[in-house]
């Protein structure tokens, strides 16, 4: 029987048209529906456009639906993916300028501290909305989320509605993975790992050539090559000082941390020389929100000419789509889900990101143990501030999210707490509009 994926938030148009493609390379969902949601009408058509060129160029009997309606989509869905971006970049760009107003320097601000949790208050809501549905229309669907802050939104989705099967995606395990084999001159299909923690904040607690330990030649290329060593400043010196090597790119990992961000001359030091594809400076993301306002059109309609590719990619959403409803060929990847008895030395129930088998049983995560105590104690922190700030949004409790934000690492380095609390109430005043859950009472006192 043909299945059915839905795509909410489809107007995300790499996103959508890459996962799509991946999912009709596999024989199990060539004749699938493949059923685009999203509340932009223009957003919606080019992406309709980019997925029936991937069907006529493969010549699947796939078929294409396109809607405004959420639930038409979700009905009956076998899978569900969600990539929604909830508020435009005028409104995302306050949860980079107010910190900054405050010396809280950003980088890119979608994952954590008050940049990302206050970006978990105003998207939590539609993504329990959109779970709500599935619970409702779709209850055995697999729900995969593309959305960050990816630990918050997922932690908040699935304390919401447990008998549902939900995880989240980040490309960071296995595209960092592709940069260090590439820096021990190792071909990929000869590396093998071992990579828990949080979200963004994963560690690789083995990494493997032809079965032998890698970490020394990692270690090596640090110091001895300065191109390597610059492409990724922050997370080369969390590598040389923790001893085991971080997910996410040095942009990112500069935030969730104390050490590079809180005086300008770290600042200039580590955050903005580095060469890797995500640069450290102030605002980097918000630049390119700005940028991509005016030309997101002329970029998109540029890559509908060019030659559909029909090469499977390397996010996770398709092959875990494949195991559980395809032809359930058993599939590994990292996922985020919540910690119950996985990882012993973090916060019991958090949202961690871990190994996880999917098989027509589902979505079985693996019992790591505990975390080495140096990574234990980074990650606590990130994970606590993390399991407030969703108590916060849930709830609709102002006073949370402020101790959610006075814990994160880098704000407690810059701010005091009566200067932590006037950045708070000032961020809420700029999203006032986007937290029903709040009720108006969006003011933190004394």
């Amino acid at each position: 029987m043909a299945k059915k994926i839905a795509f909410i938030g489809a107007g995300s148009f790499g996103f959508t048209r890459g996962l799509v493609r991946d999912i009709l390379t596999f024989d199990a969902f060539k004749d699938a529906t493949i059923a685009l949601m999203d509340i932009d009408d223009e957003r919606l058509a080019f992406t309709k456009a980019a997925v029936e060129k991937i069907v006529a160029a493969g010549k699947y009997p796939a078929k294409v639906t396109a809607t405004k309606d959420r639930v038409e989509a979700i009905k009956g869905a076998d899978g569900v993916v969600i990539t929604i971006l909830q508020g435009g970049p005028q409104v995302f760009r306050t949860d980079i300028e107010i910190p900054k107003k405050y010396k809280v320097d950003i980088n890119v601000g979608d994952t954590r501290g008050p940049s990302g949790i206050f970006r978990t208050l105003r998207t939590l809501p539609p993504m329990l909305d959109i779970v709500r549905d599935v619970e409702k229309y779709a209850p055995n669907a697999i729900v995969l989320n593309y959305t960050n802050p990816m630990a918050m939104l997922c932690r908040g989705m699935q304390s919401e509605f447990p008998k549902l099967s939900v995880t989240g995606l980040c490309h960071s395990v296995q595209g960092t993975a592709g940069m260090l084999a590439k820096w021990i001159g190792a071909p990929m299909k000869e590396i093998t790992y071992f990579c828990a923690g949080i979200n963004h904040q994963a560690f690789y607690l083995d990494f493997k050539w032809n079965g032998k330990d890698a970490y020394p030649l990692i270690r090596k290329a640090i110091n001895e090559k300065p191109e390597i060593y610059n492409e990724e400043q922050v997370r080369n010196e969390m590598y040389l000082a923790l001893d085991y090597y971080v997910t996410e790119s040095s942009g990112h990992n500069s935030e969730y941390n104390a050490w590079f961000r809180k005086r300008q001359d770290l600042i200039e030091k580590y955050c903005t020389n580095g060469t890797g594809w995500n640069p450290g400076h102030h605002a980097y993301i918000l630049e390119h929100y700005f940028k991509r306002m005016h030309d997101w059109k002329d970029l998109i309609k540029q890559e509908l000419d060019k030659p559909v590719k029909l090469e499977r990619g390397h996010e996770y959403a398709a092959s875990i789509f494949n195991a559980i409803f395809g032809d359930n060929a058993v599939f590994e990847f990292n996922g985020n889900v919540r910690n119950f008895n996985i990882i012993d030395n973090l916060p019991h129930g958090c949202c961690v990101e871990v190994p996880v088998f999917a098989s027509q049983r589902g979505l079985n995560p693996v019992h790591v143990g505990a975390l080495p105590a140096q990574l234990a104690v980074l990650n606590n922190i990130s994970a606590r501030c993390e399991e407030l700030a969703v108590e916060g949004a849930i709830e609709g409790d102002a006073r949370k999210v402020f101790h959610a934000v006075l814990f994160d690492p880098l704000t407690s380095a810059v701010l005091s707490m009566e200067e932590t609390r006037a950045m708070v109430n000032e961020m809420f005043q700029a999203n006032k509009d986007y937290l029903p859950q709040f009720k108006g009472k969006i003011t933190v006192g004394r």
